[in-house]
């Protein structure tokens, strides 16, 4: 059995340590709240903006003079992943969650034979894929350096896949993230950027009506579909946000009701512990006093 002494340091320093996880859940839940907000109110305008782009390319249709990056290479031999987590770990599931639907990704890929090529957005995900698939990973992208992720961040993001596609280096291109639900769900999502893949449903209500554009749904498309793959990724960046908050507050919560838990147990030992000694002595002082 412990002494009391190593029970008494023990209970101090879960203490400690409960004081720091209460604080992170604190500090994770103000961040929480603007996470959040910037990730819905951002959402309005990434889906109509994927509306009317679905429309637009629906209506170019299969022609030849498609966009490239809406008709794609013509084949799908090399695959480019982009995998975004947290610069910080500390937040439950939510990096491992992503780097595990990454990992089937590749291994389905693998599988059929295609060429996978890796660009990790923090350094979680870099981390945890570089052991096992570090031969695949072309770039990172570090934002360990910026508070506040713009759009000016994403647009550097997807600059860097827009040119490794107009070299050529890869087919198809997919973001992994989270998509944040609420503080305990957050769902790990598969997107493919390029190419463009839209879903018409959400945008028929602009199909529906017939536009005369100028210039033409083919010249428009290409001036949008660079920025509809910015738009894409700094939506999946905001996304990731909020849910990182969310995960951490959710696991800082767990941490101290933890500690909690353990210090209430330590705290019965010990006074167990402490009741001992105090019932030996007394047994060694009457033992003493009857020998006199």
């Amino acid at each position: 059995m412990p002494n009391l002494k190593v029970l008494k340091n023990r209970i101090a320093s879960v203490k400690s340590t409960r004081k720091i996880t209460k604080a992170m859940q604190m500090v994770a839940a103000a961040k929480l709240r603007r996470a959040q907000d910037a990730a819905e109110a951002s959402r309005p305008y990434t889906e109509r903006f994927n509306a009317v782009l679905g429309a637009l390319s629906a209506s170019v249709g299969g022609s030849d003079s498609a966009p490239r990056l809406l008709a794609g290479t013509g084949k799908d031999d090399v695959h480019l992943l982009v995998v975004m987590t947290a610069e910080r770990g500390l937040c439950g599931g939510f990096n491992s969650n992503i780097v595990k639907l990454a990992r089937t990704r590749i291994a389905e890929l693998q599988a059929n034979g295609k060429t996978v090529k890796i660009l990790t957005v923090g350094k979680k995900g870099r981390e945890q894929l570089k052991r096992d698939h570090g031969d695949k990973m072309v770039a990172h992208v570090d934002f360990s350096e910026v508070k506040n992720i713009g759009y000016a961040n994403a647009q550097e993001v997807a600059k860097d896949i827009l040119a490794r596609f107009d070299a050529e280096e890869f087919d198809v291109a997919t973001i992994f993230y989270a998509k944040f639900v609420n503080v305990v769900s957050q769902i790990p999502t598969a997107q493919q950027i390029i190419p463009a893949a839209y879903e018409t449903d959400a945008g028929a209500d602009v199909a529906s009506t017939l536009y005369d554009y100028e210039p033409s749904e083919e010249g428009i498309l290409a001036d949008l579909l660079p920025r509809g793959v910015a738009t894409q990724i700094f939506s999946a960046l905001l996304e990731n946000g909020a849910s990182e908050q969310g995960s951490r507050m959710s696991a800082m919560d767990n941490a101290t009701r933890n500690a909690g838990d353990m210090i209430d147990k330590l705290t019965i030992q010990y006074n167990r512990s402490r009741q001992a000694v105090i019932t030996n002595e007394l047994i060694e002082i009457i033992s003493g006093a009857e020998a006199l």
